[in-house]
């Protein structure tokens, strides 16, 4: 269990280097590292996808310039 909770979060962070293109992609891509956020601190993935989301495009709209 230790090693799948590893594996998800080392995939959750190394998902944070890539914002995305349009609002889509960047809700997707936020979704994507809440959800693994939530299974690694056994929270609510549902919970976690929607902060996860919200925090990306919010982050993305905000500093363009920061996402690749």
């Amino acid at each position: 269990m230790l090693f799948k909770k590893s594996a998800l979060a080392l995939v959750a962070f190394a998902g944070l280097a890539a914002c995305g293109d349009t609002l889509g992609e960047q809700a997707l891509g936020g979704a994507a590292i809440g959800a693994g956020a939530a299974v690694v601190t056994d929270n609510s993935l549902a919970k976690g996808a929607a902060v996860g989301a919200a925090g990306n495009v919010a982050y993305c709209q905000l500093y363009p310039s920061q996402c690749n």
